[in-house]
């Protein structure tokens, strides 16, 4: 049974967004930089920022306890980037509200957020996450396909993954400016 229905982003989930990432990390780093990406038209992707929310019941009643004071307890973004010159998509941030953890709604947006880039013609994703979450999609180390950072990050964390089963670019990977990494 899925519990949690995923769909893009709307401008009314903006304030909902923000507000995720600032309770699930310690600083509001990640929501401001998801604020910097969304006012930056040569990384944001219209239709590629997912939002999870708990799936209707049976009687049209929303599943959780929380779910009428903050249906969206989800977020993950995709955003432009380019390895050699070519585009791919990075992911990241990706943030569930703190009660919602080990609850399925982090995997179910991600998900469908590679899905929708699937959809959309994307051919190649990275992300710097944790090791053990992100292989569940599919993510391998990028150094396996000759993809490297544009820093020194540890080759577990810097996964890449193949949206439309061809051999992704090789080289460095060129984050957009927000992200702020040279």
């Amino acid at each position: 049974m899925n519990n949690w229905q995923c769909r893009p982003e709307t401008p009314e989930d903006i304030p909902a967004v923000r507000r995720i990432g600032l309770a699930a990390f310690e600083t509001a780093g990640e929501a401001d930089l998801v604020d910097a990406l969304r006012r930056d038209p040569a990384a944001w992707l219209p239709g590629l920022s997912y939002v999870a929310e708990p799936a209707a019941g049976p009687g049209g009643e929303s599943a959780g306890a929380v779910a009428a004071s903050a249906p969206v307890v989800a977020h993950a973004l995709l955003t432009r980037c380019h390895i050699a010159g070519e585009p791919a998509v990075a992911l990241a941030p990706c943030a569930v509200l703190p009660e919602f953890h080990r609850q399925g709604a982090g995997s179910a947006v991600v998900r469908a957020l590679l899905d929708a880039a699937r959809a959309a013609g994307e051919r190649t994703a990275v992300v710097l996450g944790h090791p053990p979450y992100y292989p569940r999609f599919g993510f391998e180390p990028a150094s396996r396909s000759g993809i490297l950072p544009p820093q020194e990050w540890p080759d577990e964390a810097f996964l890449a993954l193949s949206l439309d089963g061809s051999t992704p670019p090789r080289g460095t990977v060129r984050y957009a400016e927000a992200f702020g990494i040279d």
